[in-house]
């Protein structure tokens, strides 16, 4: 069940062309993170929700925190929606903002 519901996830990723930038040839091995994020980034709320069956809440709000919510504006009201819905977050806006600017602090003090 675990191995069908990733490959169903990951070659629903690959028909949405969300993979545009890689040579998919060589990825049906993806790794469990590049598909939570992927998923999290491209694909409807049903699937998301495929993800916490497959890989549990703790993985996936990992991923999240390190992969998705520090990606910016562009995928802010996401995050906005993942941290309310999913993770649980009163303030959700707050929350988002607190952890792209942690993730920009990490960087500038690197």
């Amino acid at each position: 069940m675990r191995k069908d519901t990733r490959q169903q996830l990951f070659y629903k990723l690959k028909k949405e062309n969300c993979f545009w930038s890689y040579d998919v040839s060589k990825m049906e091995n993806i790794s469990d993170d590049s598909l939570i994020e992927h998923v999290l980034l491209y694909l409807d709320i049903e699937d998301i929700n495929q993800l916490f069956r497959l890989f549990g809440y703790k993985k996936v709000k990992r991923v999240w925190l390190d992969r998705v919510a520090p990606q910016g504006a562009m995928f802010r009201p996401y995050n906005i929606l993942y941290a309310w819905y999913y993770f649980g977050s009163k303030r959700p806006e707050a929350y988002v903002k607190s952890i792209e600017t942690r993730h920009l602090n990490r960087i500038m003090s690197a």
